[in-house]
């Protein structure tokens, strides 16, 4: 290897030796086994999971992209600190069921950081619960029920519905209601160095105070001094409508009981102080990663900037991801057209959690989205012939290629992808190329037991990226039944065709049907 080149290793899978990318200075690409004479050309930081190798110029490759919100340009992701990233997602407003456009952001944000993961990174994820806010308290007015009654039942659904499709728990989900305290010192501080005033007991941040606002949404400044002459109460509002936003609520009767008696008076916070109070809290005043849908960008994470770094006079966060809106059956979702559904009208119609899950992560996070129930049926196809796929694998016993190359140059590939600013349809595709070119391998008879254990451990590693390439425990046939299907596949290589024809019908006797297609031999129950 020359000075020209840089390695970027990556998890072995069980292989001799560590797998590398190797890029050359003209950015053309290869991919191999690390050299045994490695150590006189580079220098590494380690070999295990997502660990770069250094060249002797200093320069390490592979970097994982990030579309930058706040520069509208990709951007290398440098953390704060060496192998560590902290993350914070603005989580939901537990007043009713999380809907599907919800769980696009939260799915989004679950690749963000199981990919971090599998590159390496020790990841703290923060996800708020917005407990008190302008929605809120409406519902507790109609309902006549109280604001805990209210967000412990729609608590316990939302963690119910992630669970169910397979998202991973942030490591806090701190609730507004139990932050108060840090929420009243943050805008004390706002107030101390002259960002703020009072208006009937509410508390307001000057706009005029801060020149950089507007920088994440790229609103016109000049646009911005017009507006900020005047305030708004509202949590959620449009751009044309900016202006001076409330910090702190003085108690209306509109309120009802849902207050607090503190040193800035009768009230309850501003839905924007409560996430800079919470993020700042368990990841500190500056971190590195904020995430949430493009509905987000203005003004919530626009004043989160503005009153974080007023308070505290320094950077506040590093890399802001936003996903792009999610459309239903070609339309913007709403009660009124008929296709607003939660998770649970879903499921109600009998669709698959995982394909689901598959529908929501198959689309590069900032392309809007469209959600169909034709994209859930053909997610169901693709996730049946993962599931077939991993089953002819169990079935393969004896002698044959061992396919190393054919996994390195896959995960490769899925790499290259997902560094690329989380390109998850084209890390997708190359799967899916590759089952394909495997199939073939095995319908040749040419893939041994070794291949496969190889193909269903590279399987597994990508699962922790996706969560969509471990095939369901309903789905799971028992070993004898395995063993049958492949024994009927042998007889039929070697035309058998008698004994073959046999097994099935002893198969099918039993319960199991099997059907032979492009793919291979599908088994499945009756």
């Amino acid at each position: 290897m020359s000075d020209g080149y840089v390695l970027c290793v990556f998890p072995p899978l069980g292989f001799e030796r560590p797998f590398c990318y190797a890029i050359s200075a003209s950015a053309s690409f290869r991919a191999g086994v690390v050299p045994e004479n490695v150590g006189g050309h580079a220098k590494a930081r380690g070999i295990g999971l997502g660990e770069v190798f250094i060249s002797d110029s200093g320069k390490s490759v592979m970097p994982i992209l990030f579309y930058n919100t706040l520069t509208r340009s990709k951007e290398e992701f440098n953390a704060i600190k060496p192998n560590e990233a902290g993350m914070y997602t603005c989580g939901p407003t537990i007043y009713n069921y999380a809907h599907i456009g919800n769980f696009r952001a939260y799915m989004f944000e679950d690749l963000v950081r199981r990919y971090l993961t599998f590159r390496g990174y020790k990841v703290t994820h923060i996800m708020n619960l917005t407990d008190v806010e302008d929605k809120l308290i409406r519902t507790c007015r109609e309902t006549g029920k109280s604001l805990k009654e209210i967000t412990a039942h729609y608590a316990r659904a939302f963690f119910e519905d992630i669970d169910t499709l397979g998202i991973w728990r942030a490591d806090a989900y701190p609730a507004a209601t139990d932050h108060i305290p840090e929420m009243v010192d943050l805008i004390k501080a706002l107030r101390e160095k002259g960002h703020t005033y009072e208006e009937k007991g509410s508390i307001y941040f000057n706009l005029t105070t801060f020149p950089k606002y507007g920088r994440l949404s790229h609103m016109n400044l000049e646009d911005l001094k017009t507006g900020a002459s005047g305030r708004v109460d509202a949590d959620e509002y449009e751009a044309e409508e900016a202006r001076d936003f409330a910090l702190w609520k003085a108690w209306d009767e509109q309120d009802g009981d849902v207050y607090w008696e503190t040193e800035l008076g009768k009230g309850r916070p501003g839905w924007h102080i409560e996430c800079s109070a919470m993020s700042m809290k368990y990841l500190g005043p500056h971190f590195d990663i904020h995430c949430g849908g493009i509905d987000n960008m203005f003004p919530h994470h626009e004043n989160e900037i503005a009153q974080s770094c007023c308070a505290t006079g320094a950077p506040f966060v590093n890399y802001w991801l936003h996903c792009a809106h999610l459309m239903v059956e070609g339309r913007k979702m709403a009660k009124s057209l008929g296709n607003f559904y939660t998770l649970r009208d879903l499921l109600a119609k009998g669709l698959d959690p995982l394909a689901i899950r598959y529908t929501l992560i198959a689309t590069h996070y900032r392309q809007p989205s469209n959600f169909s129930f034709d994209a859930v049926a053909a997610a169901s196809q693709a996730l049946r012939r993962i599931r077939d796929f991993r089953i002819r694998l169990e079935e393969i016993h004896g002698e044959g290629d061992e396919l190393l190359q054919e996994c390195r140059d896959c995960e490769a590939e899925f790499i290259a992808n997902m560094d690329d600013d989380l390109n998850i349809s084209g890390a997708l595709g190359a799967v899916f190329n590759f089952i394909r070119d495997v199939n073939r391998k095995i319908d040749d008879g040419g893939v041994g037991s070794a291949g496969a254990i190889h193909v269903l451990d590279l399987l597994d590693q990508l699962n922790q990226v996706t969560g969509i390439f471990a095939p369901p425990v309903e789905d799971t046939v028992p070993r004898e039944v395995l063993d049958r299907v492949a024994a009927r596949q042998q007889a039929r290589r070697e035309k058998r065709f008698a004994e073959a024809d046999a097994i099935r019908d002893q198969l099918l006797n039993e319960g199991w049907i099997i059907e032979d297609t492009p793919d291979g031999q599908r088994v499945k129950r009756v």
